[in-house]
């Protein structure tokens, strides 16, 4: 299966003010809630909760996990993205497996061997992944360089990054070790219960918009606003990084 994008494609016009309003409205939203709705920062609630809990809590993980993915506006960012041009479900399958595989394995072996690095840092490296899809559906790779990068290797590559992120995250709060593989494969069980209801809702969206002829007409919009979106998660957490130093 080939990668779609708008190199090439003469379709569009100049975009009317209502739909570039309206996606800088929607990505204004996104950014509302700072610093803690964005990236990998969690409830006061649930930190404390993580904190004093200790044993096998597998609904309550769950929970979180899912609670998580569903306000990670930066998966959600990079998931719509990747599935921008994707019209078979069996192609959604194929990327989405492949970002929740990598998600997984990282999530899991970056919180048991305790490895970690700034969390600014891998944060920063998240919001360049959601540049990095915009210019990727843009055509951009093949327009400045002249060859087309492999979109598969690159969702699983940003998928390791993604849990790895919230990996970082997860040690700053000191899980128990009573129950401590349970509770984070029920956690990342969560998370991909989180990350179909959102590719559901969507998915659900996209299959409107794209029986619409505003679809091409603003395609190029919608993924520059998106790079843009990303570029503010980078600023926000490399500025973050210089703060706490």
């Amino acid at each position: 299966m080939h990668s779609h994008s708008l190199s090439g494609v003469g379709v569009f016009t100049a975009p009317s003010h209502r739909p570039l309003l309206l996606l800088f409205i929607l990505i204004a939203s996104l950014f509302l809630g700072m610093p803690e709705a964005l990236a990998h920062a969690v409830a006061e609630g649930d930190k404390g909760f993580i904190q004093e809990s200790s044993g096998v809590m597998l609904l309550p993980f769950i929970y979180m996990g899912a609670k998580h993915m569903m306000t990670g506006y930066d998966h959600l960012l990079f998931l719509f993205g990747v599935i921008f041009f994707l019209y078979r479900l069996k192609d959604v399958g194929l990327y989405v497996t492949l970002f929740a595989v990598g998600h997984s394995v990282t999530l899991l072996l970056g919180v048991l061997t305790e490895v970690s690095i700034s969390s600014y840092i891998i944060d920063a490296i998240i919001g360049f992944s959601v540049v990095y899809k915009a210019l990727d559906n843009l055509g951009a790779f093949q327009r400045w360089f002249g060859f087309q990068p492999n979109t598969k290797v690159a969702t699983l590559i940003f998928g390791l990054l993604h849990g790895f992120g919230l990996a970082t995250k997860i040690q700053e709060y000191e899980i128990s070790s009573d129950g401590l593989i349970p509770n984070l494969i029920a956690f990342n069980v969560g998370v991909e219960i989180g990350q179909l209801l959102a590719l559901s809702a969507i998915l659900i969206l996209m299959g409107y918009w794209r029986r619409t002829g505003s679809f091409w007409r603003h395609a190029y919009t919608a993924n520059v606003a998106m790079m843009s979106a990303g570029f503010l998660l980078m600023g926000y957490q490399i500025t973050g990084l210089f703060i706490s130093a």
